[in-house]
């Protein structure tokens, strides 16, 4: 029985389905557990609209994960990816888990702030603006709002050579979510992508193997989730994950484990 608890749907304008429509198909490929984590609206729908529902969806979305829970035989719960801003914090803890009663947060850390501008960490290269993110994004996990790390390789996923100062920064990502006990994630979405050459060869953008290597060494806490945009990948975006985990020996857990959702009974969904 698998677990997934990073799930989208179609609000988010760059996936497909609602959450009835994933559950549908998790219960028929063998699941123990389904947590949904649509990217979170802004309060001024002043962030990132393209790529996000709108705060006036924010019922809706609960409505329809709500709908899901009624129809799955396994617990289902509610969460959001969300950016680390340090100016939303208050909306994250009290809009998103207070008001909305959000399960947990997902910390999906794509942007650095560079002269005033949010930049997209692929597009980076200058190590500096590198150096800035990771410090940026461990900011994030520091803040106590989020429950694991999605794709923490991404900052790696435009680096044609993992040079010396790309591994270090790997090591303080990690490093930092072992400090706090935050569960790093194998990005199944990742695994779907075109592949890149590096100057070692032929690679993934990410998952980076060089990253979990290293994570493996220094006992990180580490997961594998699907990250499904499509309702085919509900399942087999974990799959894929355990499949390249396994490939490079690296240890899992669960992802309902890791993240202390294994002993809620249904009606603690």
């Amino acid at each position: 029985m698998l677990s997934n608890f990073h799930t989208h749907t179609y609000l988010c304008k760059h996936a497909e389905g609602i959450p009835r429509d994933y559950v549908q198909k998790a219960a028929e490929v063998g699941c123990g557990a389904l947590g949904f984590s649509d990217h979170c609206p802004y309060p001024h729908d002043d962030m990132w609209f393209y790529c996000r529902m709108a705060a006036s969806e924010l019922p809706y979305y609960i409505k329809l994960v709500d709908d899901a829970k009624q129809h799955a035989p396994f617990p289902v719960y509610l969460g959001f990816e969300c950016e680390w801003s340090p100016q939303h914090r208050n909306w994250f803890q009290d809009e998103l888990l207070g008001h909305c009663k959000a399960d947990y947060l997902v910390l999906g850390s794509h942007w650095v702030p560079i002269h005033g501008r949010l930049e997209y960490i692929p597009m980076v290269a200058e190590k500096r603006y590198i150096r800035k993110y990771i410090d940026f994004t461990i900011e994030g996990m520091r803040s106590g709002l989020y429950a694991f790390l999605a794709h923490p390789d991404l900052f790696l996923s435009g680096q044609m050579e993992l040079d010396a100062e790309c591994l270090a920064c790997a090591d303080a990502l990690i490093d930092a979510a072992n400090d706090l006990g935050m569960p790093l994630e194998i990005n199944g979405c990742g695994l779907i992508k075109p592949r890149i050459r590096r100057d070692y060869g032929e690679d993934y953008q990410y998952p980076v193997g060089a990253f979990w290597e290293r994570a493996a060494k220094k006992n990180a806490r580490i997961i594998c989730n699907s990250d499904a945009h499509q309702i085919e990948q509900v399942l087999e975006g974990v799959r894929n994950g355990i499949r390249y985990a396994e490939g490079l020996e690296i240890p899992i857990l669960d992802a309902a484990e890791a993240l202390g959702f294994d002993h809620l009974t249904d009606e603690h969904r």
